[in-house]
């Protein structure tokens, strides 16, 4: 990863599960092969959303890893590590590489616009879901050991930690990262914002 040295300062990290066991809530609303599918055109569009930035995939998936690679991303292999720490691993992982600033994307926010901006503030930048619950984007200074604490109630965790740390939190509630795709509501409500 020594490579990102030179490609500046700032870095996108996308955790993406294996496709054909990613979205399982989205049973009720969809067979394997269409929620597949479905899991991979979302993280397509985000990896995608990240351009210029350099962009790595934390994954545990040989499918994925092809898949990321073959859109010009990154591969940081992080088997059986649940995503918390995967995350903190791909974060070092980049900042070793030269990464002073990591922006966290969720792989399934099918609205995202470009994240670039999200790196424009010193400290950390949250951008909640919807209802201010979970944390569909992040961005964190590299060398800054952040604890990430993904799951139900992470986007009040994930302040406590900026607190704790002694870093400027800032709070952003972007419409376009802010509908991610869990439940068959989410993609209904997507269906119906996206016609």
């Amino acid at each position: 990863m020594s490579a990102l040295a030179s490609f500046g300062p700032v870095a996108v990290l996308v955790p993406v599960k294996s496709f054909g066991e990613a979205k399982l809530r989205l049973a009720p609303a969809l067979g394997p092969a269409h929620r597949a599918e479905l899991a991979r055109a979302m993280a397509t569009h985000v990896v995608r959303s990240a351009a210029p930035l350099p962009t790595a995939v934390v994954c545990d998936d040989a499918e994925v890893a092809t898949w990321a690679r073959d859109l010009g991303a990154l591969v940081v292999w992080e088997p059986e590590r649940g995503l918390n720490r995967a995350v903190e691993a791909g974060v070092a992982r980049l900042a070793a590489g030269g990464a002073r600033r990591v922006v966290v994307a969720h792989a399934d926010l099918p609205q995202a616009g470009r994240l670039a901006w999200v790196a424009r503030f010193a400290g950390v930048t949250l951008v909640p879901d919807h209802i201010d619950n979970g944390t569909n984007v992040i961005c964190v200074p590299g060398d800054a050991g952040f604890t990430f604490s993904y799951g139900p109630g992470s986007f009040t965790r994930h302040g406590a930690e900026a607190h704790r740390l002694g870093l400027a939190l800032r709070v952003v509630r972007e419409p376009s990262l802010s509908h991610d795709v869990d439940l068959p509501a989410d993609l209904v409500a997507f269906r119906a914002l996206a016609s």
